[in-house]
């Protein structure tokens, strides 16, 4: 379980980071900016993912191991 957590933290790490690129650089990339539902709210929604990512790597650090 302490792996799935990681595993889905690292993915909301990387597509927060991805959609706070593509806002600032329009850099083509993430998955935030080609959901239809979050036009004009993408940043915020980034910045949701971010704080999930490291809730869920706090999750992951309070399992114990296996």
């Amino acid at each position: 379980m302490k792996q799935v957590l990681e595993i889905l933290g690292f993915i909301a790490l990387v597509q927060g980071i991805a959609g706070l690129v593509h806002e600032f650089t329009d850099w083509d990339w993430g998955l935030v900016q080609r959901i239809g539902f979050l036009d004009g709210y993408e940043i915020y929604a980034s910045v949701a993912l971010l704080v999930l990512a490291f809730a869920l790597f706090a999750a992951a650090e309070s399992r114990k191991s296996g």
